[in-house]
C-alpha cells in the first residue's frame, strides 16, 4: 500500500465563492497600508524621479510574477506552499514554508507597530499620555499594539470569510482616507516643489537600492498568491485582478508616503526617514484623529492578509492544524513579535535589514517554483503525487536537492551582487539574482524532468 505524508485540500471550482471584485479588494487592501505607506518614506531618500521610477519598476515586475503565481492556484485549487511540495519537495517545501511564517509575522508586526504608533498619537491627543518618541511613550505604543492585536484577532475569526468581509468594508474607507490625504498633501506644497526636492547626501540613497526595498516589499505577495486564487471563480480574478489591485495599492499609497514625507520635509525644512511612518506624517500635515482611526483600519485589512498567508504556511508543516488554528497562531506570535521595536534603538534601521534578508531568500525561492511549473512541468501537477511517500515528488527523502541548491546558489548570487557597485547602484540585486536562479534551476531540474518522463 502507497504511504502518505499527509493531507492537501484543493478548492474545487463549485466551492470558489470570490468574484472579480472581491480579489481586487483583497490586493487593494493588502498595499494600501501602512507599511506600503512607510516603503513611500524611506524611498523619499532617493528623490522624486528617481523613487518614483523605482515604484514603477518593480511593482510592475513583482506583480506580474503575482498575477503568474496567482494562476497556479487557480489551476491546481491549492494553496502556495502546497505547490511548493513539487519543486522543493514535500519535506523540502518545509523551507519555503517556514520562510512565509517568519516574514509574514513579521510584517504583520510591523504594520502592527506602526499602526500603534497611531493609537499612540490618539492617547497623546484625548488624554495627554506622552506619544511616540517622548520619555514614557512606550506605554502609549503597548496600549496600541494590544489594541491592534484584538482588531487583528476579530479580523481571522472565522478564517477566509472574515479576511473576505474585511477586505470588502476596508478598502471602502482607505479609498476615502487616501483621496483626502492626497488633497491635503497638494494643497500644503506644489508637485513643482516635490520634484524639485533632494534629500540630504548623506541620506540619499540610488535607484539600486530603491528597487532592492522595493521588490523585497513587493514580493512577499508573490509566495501567497495561490492562498487567494484559490478561492477565485474567474481566472481573470485570480490574476489581472491581482496584478492591477496590488499595482493600485502599492503607487497609490507609497506615492502618498513619498510625497507626504517630502512633502512635510520642505514645510519643516528638515528630512529624518526614521519619522516617515503615517502616524507621525498625519499629524505634521494636521489631519487630526480620524486619519490615525482610517490608519488603524488600514493596518488591518493589510495583516488579515499577511495572516492568511501566515496560517497557510503553518498548514503545510503541521497539516493537522486546521486553518482557523493556525490563524490564532500565527495571529498571537505576531502580537509578542511586535514589541520587539520597542527594545531596539532604531526601527528603521531594522526594517531595512528586515527588507533585505527578505529579498535575498524569497527572490531564489519564487524563481524555483515558477520554473518548475510552467517550464519544467509545464501546468501538468498530477494532485495525487502531492502527498504520496516515494512519489514524484518525494525526490530523495522527500527533498529536491536541486531546488535547495539552486536556492542556495541565488542566496549567494544576492550576496555577492550586492558587491557589484553598477547593478548595487542602478537596478539593484534582486531582479538580477532571480533571473540567474531561474537558469541555475533550469539547467539543474530538466535533465532529471526528462528522465522522469521517459
Amino acid at each position: 500500500m502507497q504511504k502518505s505524508f499527509g493531507q492537501v485540500h484543493p478548492i474545487p471550482p463549485v466551492a470558489r465563492y470570490s468574484n472579480k471584485w472581491d480579489m481586487f479588494a483583497t490586493w487593494v487592501g493588502a498595499n494600501a497600508n501602512n507599511g506600503t505607506w512607510y516603503i513611500g518614506g524611506v524611498i523619499a531618500a532617493a528623490g522624486m524621479y528617481t523613487a518614483s521610477t523605482a515604484l514603477i519598476v518593480a511593482g510592475v515586475l513583482s506583480y506580474a510574477l503575482l498575477a503568474i503565481s496567482s494562476l497556479m492556484g487557480y489551476h491546481t485549487g491549492l494553496s502556495a506552499m502546497t505547490l511548493t511540495r513539487a519543486s522543493f519537495g514535500i519535506r523540502g517545501s518545509f523551507l519555503p514554508s517556514l520562510i512565509n511564517i517568519v516574514q509574514f509575522i513579521g510584517w504583520a508586526a510591523a504594520n502592527t507597530f506602526i499602526a500603534a504608533i497611531s493609537v499612540s498619537t490618539i492617547l497623546h491627543t484625548i488624554l495627554g499620555w506622552p506619544s511616540y518618541g517622548q520619555p514614557g511613550g512606550q506605554w502609549g505604543l503597548i496600549v496600541g499594539i494590544i489594541i491592534m492585536s484584538l482588531l487583528h484577532l476579530a479580523s481571522i475569526s472565522l478564517g477566509e470569510k472574515s479576511v473576505r468581509l474585511i477586505e470588502r468594508i476596508g478598502i471602502i474607507l482607505v479609498i476615502i482616507f487616501v483621496v483626502w490625504e492626497s488633497i491635503i498633501v497638494f494643497q500644503t506644497v506644489s508637485l513643482h516643489a516635490i520634484f524639485a526636492w533632494q534629500p540630504p547626501k548623506h541620506l540619499q540613497i540610488s535607484s539600486g537600492a530603491a528597487i532592492d526595498i522595493l521588490a523585497a516589499f513587493n514580493l512577499a505577495w508573490v509566495t501567497a498568491g495561490s492562498d487567494f486564487s484559490r478561492f477565485s471563480k474567474s481566472k481573470q480574478g485570480a490574476t489581472s485582478m491581482a496584478f492591477l489591485g496590488a499595482n493600485l495599492g502599492l503607487f497609490w499609497f507609497a506615492f502618498i508616503g513619498l510625497t507626504a514625507t517630502i512633502a512635510t520635509a520642505i514645510a519643516l525644512n528638515n528630512y529624518d526617514p526614521n519619522y516617515s511612518d503615517p502616524s507621525t506624517i498625519a499629524m505634521r500635515l494636521g489631519l487630526g484623529t480620524l486619519a490615525l482611526i482610517v490608519i488603524m483600519i488600514t493596518s488591518t485589512t493589510a495583516n488579515a492578509v499577511n495572516l492568511m498567508a501566515a496560517g497557510s504556511a503553518l498548514t503545510n508543516i503541521w497539516h493537522q492544524l486546521s486553518l482557523k488554528v493556525a490563524l490564532w497562531i500565527v495571529t498571537i506570535t505576531a502580537t509578542l513579535v511586535s514589541f520587539i521595536p520597542l527594545f531596539v534603538a532604531s526601527f528603521l534601521t531594522d526594517f531595512i535589514t528586515f527588507l533585505d534578508l527578505i529579498g535575498m531568500v524569497l527572490g531564489p525561492e519564487i524563481a524555483i517554483f515558477l520554473v518548475d511549473y510552467f517550464l519544467i512541468r509545464r501546468g501538468n501537477y498530477q494532485m495525487t503525487e502531492f502527498t504520496k511517500v516515494d512519489g514524484q515528488f518525494w525526490y530523495n527523502g522527500g527533498i529536491n536537492w536541486r531546488a535547495i541548491g539552486a536556492w542556495i546558489f541565488g542566496l549567494l548570487t544576492y550576496w555577492g551582487l550586492g558587491y557589484v557597485a553598477f547593478i548595487k547602484e542602478s537596478i539593484g540585486a534582486t531582479f538580477v539574482a532571480m533571473l540567474l536562479t531561474a537558469l541555475v534551476y533550469l539547467i539543474l531540474a530538466l535533465p532529471h524532468r526528462n528522465k522522469v518522463s521517459q
